[in-house]
């Protein structure tokens, strides 16, 4: 569940990104370019989790 939320939210943010910064640059809304990227962008957040060290698992004093 938490990787369909995780999309969904990036899927919807990455479109509204994509839509409003094309509008401000004159250039044109590409839906395929917009749901790759939020492909992308939810493949990098669900890995960035993994590869990170964990500090708080272990206590040394």
């Amino acid at each position: 569940m938490k990787v369909f939320w995780t999309f969904l939210w990036t899927f919807l943010l990455t479109h509204m990104l994509t839509y409003v910064v094309g509008s401000m640059s004159g250039a044109a809304y590409d839906f395929v370019t917009a749901t790759l990227l939020s492909v992308g962008i939810t493949i990098f957040v669900l890995i960035i989790p993994t590869i990170l060290p964990n500090d708080n698992a272990e206590q040394t004093h």
